[in-house]
């Protein structure tokens, strides 16, 4: 039996082999989305332990948003598709404390977890395709909104490189900028079609408008 993608294509078997991986977790209470940048400040000795291993192999870990528990103590049940983390900027202010600059790559799709004595979850994983389409013309409100938003940003909020014309990356920023709740970027995350996540965004920002009396 093969495998299938998010958009419901059967993938052989060489295929789902080449997307497979085995990655450490780490359930937070916000979702990274892929080309997105996000700080991390590091200090239960799982994921200090986790941050070190990823750099001693320059491989990536695993950013899920928590479905259940909480980002420190006990380990949380994070939901099933995340996004790979990799590691661009490492500092340590002090002993016990890493503060880290990850970058957005793959979505992923959880296929199996295992809890180590540490506390640290670790999974099998499948990763997503992200498939490669042009901005709609429909959606020509949402290149100019995100171009607004760019302009009033500060430096480094919108790292290099850009690609407004590419619709997944136009989709990803404003999922990430505009002022939504975790689930809903959750459920922007999950979405395989480009397209699909721009038509939800669109409701977002038409909502958001008709509920500010704009």
């Amino acid at each position: 039996m093969t495998a299938a993608d998010d958009s419901g294509q059967q993938a052989t078997p060489a295929a789902a082999d080449r997307q497979a991986l085995e990655i450490a977790l780490f359930p937070l209470g916000v979702v990274l989305f892929p080309g997105g940048v996000l700080p991390l400040k590091v200090f239960e000795q799982r994921y200090l332990d986790m941050t070190a291993d990823c750099i001693r192999n320059e491989m990536p870990f695993g950013v899920c948003l928590i479905a259940s528990g909480q980002e420190v103590g006990a380990a949380a049940e994070p939901w099933q598709v995340g996004t790979l983390a990799h590691i661009v900027e490492v500092d340590v202010p002090q002993l016990g404390i890493v503060q880290l600059t990850v970058r957005g790559g793959r979505r992923f799709r959880i296929v199996a977890t295992t809890r180590l004595a540490g506390g640290l979850l670790r999974a099998r994983v499948t990763q997503l395709a992200e498939p490669a389409e042009r901005l709609p013309t429909r959606h020509a409100a949402l290149h100019t909104l995100l171009q607004a938003i760019a302009a009033e940003l500060a430096p480094g909020q919108l790292p290099p490189p850009h690609a407004f014309d590419d619709a997944a990356w136009v989709g990803y920023r404003l999922a990430e900028l505009l002022p939504l709740a975790p689930l809903a970027r959750q459920a922007l995350l999950e979405l395989g079609d480009p397209a699909a996540r721009l038509d939800a965004l669109a409701a977002q920002v038409s909502l958001q408008r008709l509920i500010g009396g704009e």
